[in-house]
């Protein structure tokens, strides 16, 4: 019997968190407020409470929960390890919301000058692209 072994992703999700919380550190208030909001968006209530002491939870009662819209000064207050483990534990719900990033990340002109965001684009394109080349050969 042959078996393929499982391709490896070219760098862990651990990796990608710290990555992101890096991103976050430098990124200005209107762009740290945009990352918050698309990494809390696909969570519920629980979740939310069960990360980083529950942080995210009171930011998303705050701003309302259909249209969140977390405030500037809210998002200043956010440290860059909370945001580290929102990730890693998004990525564990929604690897496609951690992926999404890019997106948001691309669309923006500061973020776009910014080597880490750069390389963060470039591996969570990179991931995107790999990980629906196993599914269609699965």
């Amino acid at each position: 019997m042959h078996s393929t072994p499982p391709s490896p992703h070219p760098i862990s999700e651990a990796a990608i968190a710290q990555l992101v919380g890096q991103v976050y550190e430098i990124a200005p208030p209107a762009e740290r407020r945009r990352l918050l909001e698309h990494l809390i968006r696909p969570l519920g209530v629980l979740s939310l409470v069960a990360v980083a002491n529950g942080i995210f939870a009171s930011l998303r009662y705050q701003s309302g929960w259909p249209d969140m819209q977390i405030r500037i000064e809210d998002a200043q207050s956010i440290q860059a390890r909370d945001v580290i483990a929102l990730v890693s534990y998004v990525q564990q719900v929604s690897v496609h919301a951690v992926d999404g990033l890019a997106s948001v990340l691309a669309t923006s002109p500061v973020m776009t000058g910014s080597a880490a965001a750069s390389l963060l684009i470039t591996l969570l394109l990179q991931r995107s692209r790999t990980r629906r080349a196993e599914d269609r050969e699965a």
